[in-house]
Order: C-alpha cells, then structure tokens, then sequence
C-alpha cells in the first residue's frame, strides 16, 4: 500500500512539475506579424537531427526499440517502427493543425496544407520524449520544437523563428497507454499554445 502510494506521488509530482515548466514560446528572431490578416497558413514539418529520450539521435533510440521488439517477437520491432513513422502524418501534424486553426477561427484563419499559400510555418521537433504509463506510474510524452515562419515561394527565407519547449502530451484522466496518442496529445497543446500566442502577439 505504501509502495503504491509512493508511486502515485512520484507520478503526481512529475506531473504538475511538467504542467508547470512547459509551453513557453520564446522568440529567436524576426515576429510573426505578416501573418496578421492570412485566411491561410501552409504548414512544414521536419523531424531531422532530433533527440529522443535518453537519445541524442532518433535512430538509436528507434533501432535499439526494433532489436529488443523482434528478439521478443519477431517482425513486432518492423511493425513498430512503421508505425513511429506513419503517426506524424496520420496524427501528430492533423492535431497540430486542427489545434492552430480551432483556436485561430476566430481571425478567420485556417492552418493547414494550403501549398498556395503565402506564408509556411516550418515546424521542426528537435526533441521527443515518448512517455510511458503501466498503470501505476506515468510519465507524461513531451516534445520540443522550433517554429520558424516562411515565404512559401523562398522558403530560405526565414523572418522569424521561435521555440517552444517541455510540450507535455498526455491523456488527463491517465488513459494514454499508447505512445502515439501520448505523442499526438503533445502537439494538440503545441498547435494550441503557438495559436493562443499569435492571437496574443500578433492578431
């Protein structure tokens, strides 16, 4: 009983100290200020040169998940790597989207893949960490990105650049076992917190 409640004051602890260090935007250069009146705001993301866990590189931390999956099962670790890579498109970036262009509605615009759009954000997640939740203890998801606005026809030319760190993503009533809605919560609050800060700074 005493281990068990240790346990959930470890988890409860991790878990305001994450609520309370998280989702600070920080400007790096440039403002955002061009894309007060955009109906559209075209969307990149990228996922290079990202840490991951105790990782300093995506691919360690994936390939040592794939030997320890298929020496348990075999072809798990395959399936497994498929899907880290197939939940970007499939959840990660719509939440992200959706998020922006919930809390962006009232300006009337939209975030999303608009190619002819006039501006792009480019979102870059330079650290992930997946979480985990066995029942009694969890470690919420958490991510950090860079977020860099750009001309869509001269995507070299960046005018501003900002990051947001410590994204927590997690399932409020503890029911985020699986990594990738863990993960997919995470850029829920990204998409939000960047949307409420525009609204704030630049709307």
């Amino acid at each position: 009983m005493r281990f068990a409640l240790g346990l959930f004051v470890m988890a409860a602890t991790l878990f305001f100290a994450t609520e309370m260090s998280a989702q600070k935007v920080v400007m790096k250069s440039g403002k955002f200020d061009a894309l007060k009146g955009q109906d559209e705001i075209n969307v990149s993301y990228r996922y290079d040169n990202m840490g991951v866990g105790k990782f300093d590189h995506e691919e360690d931390y994936v390939d040592e998940k794939v030997r320890e999956k298929n020496e348990d099962e075999p072809g798990s670790g395959d399936e497994w790597k498929r899907k880290w890579e197939d939940d970007r498109e499939a959840r990660f970036e719509p939440k992200f989207e959706e998020l922006m262009t919930e809390y962006l509605k009232d300006q009337g615009t939209k975030v999303g893949r608009y190619p002819y759009a006039k501006y792009t954000l480019v979102i870059h997640t330079t650290f992930t960490e997946p979480g985990f939740n066995v029942g009694v203890m969890r470690k919420p998801a958490m991510i950090n990105a860079n977020i860099s606005l750009v001309e869509t026809d001269n995507m070299d030319k960046e005018l501003a650049k900002a990051t947001i760190e410590k994204v927590p993503g997690r399932d409020a009533m503890g029911y985020d076992f699986d990594t990738g809605y863990r993960l997919q919560e995470a850029y829920a609050k990204l998409g939000k917190t960047f949307a409420k800060y525009l609204v704030k700074k630049v709307f």
